[in-house]
């Protein structure tokens, strides 16, 4: 599949400290920890690794054209297959970038420059580097390696091409037009199935002559490596998961997330089609030069106000469907990019009236009773179940809590167990299998819910995660913050890699 890439204003002239910061970056002590560093500078792109560099453009229509190749190309190895299966992946951890593959690696730079509020240099961590500061987790994500980007893609059910386990890939920007089309929204002028999406629609795993589903469900398994989970589903460890592979197709090597590969970027990107730098929620933190303001949507009190940040023309899928159907009812159950959803968990908190959370686990279902007392897994474990409750209720009760909510048209339900559990344990960690067993338990009660109320033979299903999942290793340790201040370099760094030199 060729990558389309739009032109967007150029970027502007990098400060003079930039030249010294991407040299003590690539410095021989940082060697294990910053895989590439990428800028922008007016039209031209720049990927520059301590073996080698590209600077790249784009052409007036689709792809690229390499303007310069010192040393190894770093964004050269594209491979969507790479690591491609749990034994191959653990056979090869913490590759070396020599060794590492980056899908869509030109169209993943450029992409995130076109927003103005792009840092001035982008570092990107290797496959190894763990990171103390951030918590010391065991399994991480946000780099361009492929294992990092690479998310679990299944489609199930009523007009899905039922092909089992295909060996092909496809994007996180392609989700959201592929359910548009499948749903048979109505496209716009141009054709696009949501305004401005970057991804398309893919026609190619769905089956017209099984007509379109009346209801679209969706579910979100937050930070889920894709080969871990179908491995366990192989192994009759997630029968829920398993179920809708066998009912639809799935794609082996996933679909791959965009550039930064972490949570609200890629939950924006799944439901607009649009990559980070087109739809505005750059990062879990960046910075706007223009108001001067640091902004952090990555927490518990700004989760719910995520999407102000939204770039104007953006489309969802909840407004995509709105656009098609006025009537149409569509539900955003635990997922922070709720555009024009009319039912959505977080307008409890943002009306101030959140449900009261139970205190433990104690008498949850679907609760690995080893890990019950963790802190990190007892909550998300109490945040999903009420997803759960949120999701039967609509379906078996018509609503939530005193909220009427007739049966959606389109739902997604998002599911945070999955990404905490490989985050603390690493992703091969019998601490997440536990986790995946658990929400494969709870996805199947949403499941029961839909087949109870006689809607399941008229109903498709995604799964899907916002990025991947990849061990570190605990001897890999480095603070480019350290090494930047040294060398007597003012910057500010976001998000852990967005650097914002002073000018």
């Amino acid at each position: 599949m060729t990558d389309a890439i739009s032109a967007r204003t150029p970027r502007a002239t990098l400060p003079e400290s930039a030249a010294d910061a991407i040299a003590t970056l690539l410095d021989r002590e940082l060697e294990a920890t910053v895989e590439m560093v990428l800028l922008a500078e007016g039209e031209v792109y720049e990927a520059v690794a301590p073996d080698g560099r590209v600077r790249f453009r784009r052409r007036d229509g689709d792809g690229i054209q390499i303007l310069h190749v010192e040393g190894r190309n770093p964004l050269a190895d594209q491979a969507v297959d790479r690591f491609a299966g749990l034994e191959s992946e653990r056979r090869s951890r913490h590759p070396h970038r020599t060794q590492n593959a980056y899908p869509h690696g030109y169209t993943q730079v450029a992409q995130l420059f076109d927003h103005p509020a792009a840092p001035d240099l982008c570092v990107v961590h290797s496959a190894a580097h763990h990171w103390p500061e951030a918590g010391g987790h065991l399994g991480e994500h946000g780099s361009l390696g492929v294992v990092q980007a690479r998310a679990p893609f299944v489609l199930a059910g009523r007009g899905v091409r039922h092909a089992g386990m295909i060996d092909d890939s496809a994007r996180l920007v392609d989700v959201a037009p592929t359910v548009a089309a499948l749903l048979g929204v109505a496209p716009h002028e141009d054709g696009s199935m949501l305004a401005g999406a970057d991804g398309v629609a893919r026609s190619d795993l769905l089956d017209p002559s099984d007509g379109p589903p009346r209801h679209v469900v969706g579910f979100l398994l937050d930070g889920t490596n894709a080969n871990v989970l179908y491995d366990l589903a192989a192994r009759g460890e997630a029968p829920n998961v398993a179920r809708l592979m066998q009912e639809g197709t799935s794609l082996r090597y996933g679909a791959i997330s965009g550039l930064p590969t972490v949570t609200l970027a890629n939950h924006t990107s799944i439901l607009t089609g649009r990559y980070p730098g087109h739809h505005g929620v750059l990062h879990n933190a960046w910075h706007d030069r223009r108001t001067g303001q640091s902004i952090d949507t990555n927490s518990l009190a700004t989760w719910p106000w995520a999407m102000q940040h939204l770039v104007d023309g953006t489309e969802t899928i909840y407004q995509a469907v709105h656009r098609t159907w006025p009537d149409a009812c569509t539900a955003a159950v635990d997922e922070p990019c709720d555009v024009g959803a009319d039912y959505s968990t977080f307008d409890f908190f943002r009306s101030g009236s959140v449900p009261e959370t139970r205190p433990t686990t104690e008498g949850l279902p679907h609760v690995t009773r080893r890990y019950a007392d963790d802190f990190g897994y007892a909550m998300w474990s109490i945040v999903d179940h009420m997803g759960v409750e949120q999701a039967i209720g609509i379906w078996s009760e018509g609503g939530y809590r005193g909220v009427e909510v007739p049966r959606p048209r389109f739902m997604w339900v998002n599911f945070t167990l999955t990404d905490a559990a490989m985050h603390m344990g690493g992703p091969y960690s019998e601490l997440a299998a536990a986790g995946v067993r658990d929400t494969d338990g709870r996805l199947g009660d949403v499941l029961d819910a839909i087949e109870a109320s006689g809607a399941i033979d008229d109903t498709a299903f995604v799964i899907v995660a916002d990025h991947g999942m990849e061990e570190t290793d605990p001897e890999v340790r480095g603070d480019w913050d350290g090494a930047l201040a040294a060398a007597g370099i003012e910057c500010r760094n976001e998000g852990a890699g967005f650097l914002y030199l002073d000018r």
